[in-house]
């Protein structure tokens, strides 16, 4: 098994602390984009800003179409800020939705790290077509 670097490591256990932000009951999801191994953004999923925070029934948990995901936020807040994505990885605690994988490759994104695959793995197979590195690996 190859080692990982350590700012790796590091930059997947932010991830992993963001997902702790995460205002959306159904699940706790994180982002960390870097450059060079230094945090450019992150992200968490939940509500959008200033609106109230996700809440499911705890008897049947539907699909939640309040919450915006953590790779999006973090692409977000770096295209608001002037902040380049291109060339860049990203962090993540689950690996991206279909509408999350579309935003990393045309954000310029070159690699993904996840600690577990989304339960729909057409997300990580676009980005796989795309050319973009993928990775799977747990902290």
């Amino acid at each position: 098994m190859t080692e990982r670097p350590p700012m790796d490591q590091t930059l997947m256990y932010i991830a992993n602390l963001m997902a702790e932000r995460s205002t959306c009951q159904r699940a706790h999801v994180g982002a960390v984009i870097a450059l060079e191994g230094r945090i450019i953004t992150t992200g968490f999923n939940g509500a959008p800003a200033g609106l109230s925070h996700c809440n499911h029934d705890d008897s049947f948990v539907p699909p939640c179409m309040n919450a915006v995901h953590a790779e999006t936020n973090a692409i977000a807040f770096a295209a608001k800020h002037g902040l380049p994505t291109n060339g860049a990885t990203i962090f993540t605690t689950h690996s991206p939705c279909v509408p999350c994988a579309q935003l990393i490759i045309n954000a310029g994104i070159i690699r993904v790290v996840a600690s577990q695959l989304y339960r729909v793995p057409a997300g990580w197979t676009l980005l796989q077509e795309a050319g973009i590195a993928t990775e799977r690996w747990d902290i």
